[in-house]
């Protein structure tokens, strides 16, 4: 009867991993894209399109390519299993996404106070 249990417990555990599988964002298609939550046909269409130009390296060039992603964002699309070169958003790409490679500009220089 244990061993039943068992094999009861191992199916279903097993079953629950694949329904949760990752979606990679450089190898969906659009309805694997649409099938993470927050992830409708805009956004999926700007993904497609992002993506023509190379796959994504990793959360920092995603979030720089597809405008629509910033860190808030990026955070639960992984949280719903989507994915950047296999790898899952973490708090180190969430520094990475606010520099430059989102594109932001340098802060400008104080300027000298004007002397007579």
């Amino acid at each position: 009867m244990n061993l039943i249990k068992i094999l009861i417990a191992a199916t279903l555990a097993l079953a629950s991993a694949f329904a949760f599988a990752a979606v990679d964002v450089n190898k969906a298609n659009q309805a694997e894209l649409e099938s993470i939550k927050g992830v409708g046909p805009a956004m999926s269409g700007k993904i497609l399109e992002a993506r023509k130009s190379g796959a994504f390296k990793d959360w920092p060039d995603f979030a720089g390519r597809v405008k629509g992603i910033g860190n808030a964002r990026a955070g639960k699309l992984s949280a719903e299993g989507l994915t950047v070169d296999g790898v899952a958003y973490t708090a180190t790409a969430n520094t990475a996404v606010r520099g430059s490679a989102r594109g932001t500009r340098p802060a400008k220089a104080a300027k000298a106070p004007a002397t007579k």
